[in-house]
């Protein structure tokens, strides 16, 4: 049995942040796509969800932790997967549509 005296608390000060985001109770396909969606629809969703986290109080929070978590899908903290990994030199793996 584990010992729980021995685990670390609670980590609120890594991901408390979210309790602000703007996209709290958000629609996740807002930020995640649908698969098999075209790309017009992507773009519009990618547009859509940028908005939302140019208002967002913890928009930079937010981009941190998935620069940090090297977060493969999704927009977080107004990137894309894409813009996330344009300096790294490495693609994020797509997902397979169809």
């Amino acid at each position: 049995m584990t010992d729980a005296s021995r685990l670390p608390g609670p980590f609120e000060h890594a991901w408390g942040w979210q309790l602000d985001a703007a996209c709290r109770g958000a629609d996740s396909r807002l930020f995640f796509p649908p698969v098999g969606r075209s790309e017009r629809a992507r773009r519009e969703r990618e547009a859509s969800a940028k908005r939302l986290c140019a208002e967002c109080p913890v928009q930079l929070a937010c981009r941190r932790y998935a620069l940090e978590a090297r977060e493969s899908y999704g927009v977080w903290g107004g990137l894309t997967e894409d813009e996330r990994f344009a300096d790294t030199g490495r693609r994020p793996r797509r997902r397979r549509t169809g």
